[in-house]
């Protein structure tokens, strides 16, 4: 196709600043229509966001014929329910991460896709965000000699919301996300190291929740082997007194130091000293790897984020996540 309409099924709060605005603003891609189960708001997105039409139903808005490819934005219970409708209806599928609550998901999606010959894209956009550009880039330039080893260090406070049984997130209700803020915020750091350091070959871990305010998890450790040899070490924890996002790669010339969610700039150590680079984010996250959907769409480029490149990550994450999952549903 020369140019990409775009028709989005769920517009929520992730499509207000961080994807939708993308999708008008992509060299030649646009966006031609919006669903939302609720209809009024669905035409209130619409209006204020200069989009032709919306829909209250789903199917309808497959159905358009002048909708090319469709961006699923909401929770990730629904995402492949929706991914496999779009597929038998011809569309290109653009799907927020995580791809879906678990690899079995995932796989169902791939292979709806595949049947029904259309491409699947997933929306890890830090592959290809600037910001990590740079990180790859002095990686792969010998900035800190051969990467070793990586250590992953997220942490957080409990989110005022989570002390509310009634009105939990739905990031932290394992029926609507698959898990809790690991699922949500880990999977991002995990597929951006398959990114940088190819993919993971062996993983293990723990799963637990210690603070008790709601069902999933709310600490994970891990060990992990990427193909490339590196070694890493990853600890999750959200119900910590201080914040703390840090990825740091060790080589055998140097290190670097960055975070997966703040825009402080990265800390390069090596035989030069220590020096700060600035990477900050674009205004609109999401346009990067928006634009490489489009350039793979209309034969200008390709994307780095397939269903194939999600579907490590959810294997990751159901490994880490497997024993506890297992004793959740014993009631253990």
């Amino acid at each position: 196709m020369d140019r990409v309409r775009w028709g989005i099924i769920g517009v929520g709060d992730v499509t207000e600043a961080k994807s939708g605005p993308g999708f008008r603003r992509a060299d030649r891609s646009e966006l031609v229509a919006v669903m939302r189960r609720d209809g009024a708001k669905a035409a209130d997105y619409a209006r204020r966001h200069g989009v032709p039409r919306w829909y209250d139903d789903a199917d309808a808005l497959l159905a358009d014929p002048e909708v090319d490819a469709v961006y699923i934005a909401t929770p990730p219970d629904s995402h492949r329910h929706y991914a496999v409708r779009a597929a038998r209806a011809g569309k290109a599928v653009y799907v927020e991460k995580p791809m879906a609550r678990s690899a079995a998901e995932c796989e169902a999606m791939i292979e709806a896709c595949r049947t029904a010959g259309v491409p699947l894209f997933v929306a890890y956009y830090r592959r290809a965000m600037p910001r990590f550009g740079v990180v790859k880039a002095l990686l792969d330039d010998g900035a800190i000699g051969t990467p070793r080893s990586v250590v992953v260090r997220t942490q957080k406070p409990a989110d005022p919301a989570d002390h509310d049984p009634a009105g939990l997130p739905w990031r932290v209700r394992p029926e609507i996300s698959g898990g809790g803020y690991f699922v949500d915020l880990g999977s991002h750091t995990l597929d951006l190291l398959d990114h940088l350091l190819g993919p993971v070959t062996h993983v293990t871990g723990t799963a637990a929740n210690q603070a008790g305010r709601y069902a999933a998890e709310d600490l994970v450790t891990a060990t992990f082997r990427h193909a490339s040899g590196v070694e890493g070490v990853g600890l999750w924890c959200f119900d910590a007194h201080e914040h703390q996002d840090e990825v740091e790669i060790v080589g055998t010339h140097g290190s670097l130091r960055f975070s997966s969610f703040g825009q402080e700039p990265l800390r390069l150590s090596n035989g030069d000293g220590t020096r700060e680079i600035d990477a900050p984010y674009p205004d609109t996250v999401q346009l990067p790897m928006i634009q490489s959907v489009v350039d793979a769409l209309t034969g200008h480029g390709s994307c780095l984020s397939t269903g194939e490149s999600a579907l490590r990550t959810a294997r990751v994450v159901d490994t880490l996540l497997a024993e506890y999952r297992q004793r959740s549903s014993l009631g253990a």
